[in-house]
């Protein structure tokens, strides 16, 4: 731990992390999302950000009993970690296309809807969601 500073970029403590809240359109900046509202996912979870990463060629770590420090909801939903390998040991990106954390994280955001696992249950699920909001509408008094 002492050569901590002198750690080569291919080290597993050296891989950058992605918590699933960096990703998830349902918190705020305060809350931990890094990436804009229009291009996050619906409760991504670290397996999906596994799945994507490890699949385009990433050198990917999953730490499951990991937690996003601000996140206060203990469910296994919303544990894990994703470790990538973003450097080669000379400092250049391990893959081009992604010289940046905030690239992974954006290029995870946009392929994670697209996984088999999130077309199928994305099937009837949206209009149950819908209609909670219903017959609010019209219940206070009006004024005068």
């Amino acid at each position: 731990a002492a050569a901590a500073g002198a750690a080569s970029p291919a080290d597993k403590e050296r891989f950058i992390c992605i918590y699933p809240a960096y990703l998830n359109n349902k918190k705020t900046i305060a809350e931990g999302r890094r990436i804009p509202i229009d291009k996050a996912v619906e409760n991504p979870t670290s397996t999906e950000i596994q799945d994507v990463c490890a699949a385009v060629g990433f050198n990917v770590l999953l730490e499951k009993n990991k937690m996003y420090p601000r996140e206060w909801n203990r469910d296994v939903q919303y544990r894990g970690r994703v470790r990538i390998q973003l450097k080669q040991d000379d400092g250049n990106p391990c893959l081009p296309q992604f010289p940046t954390r905030k690239s992974v994280m954006l290029y995870a955001a946009e392929t994670i809807p697209k996984l088999k696992t999130r077309t199928q249950k994305m099937g009837g699920s949206d209009q149950t969601l819908q209609q909670g909001d219903g017959g609010k509408k019209g219940k206070g008094k009006k004024k005068k």
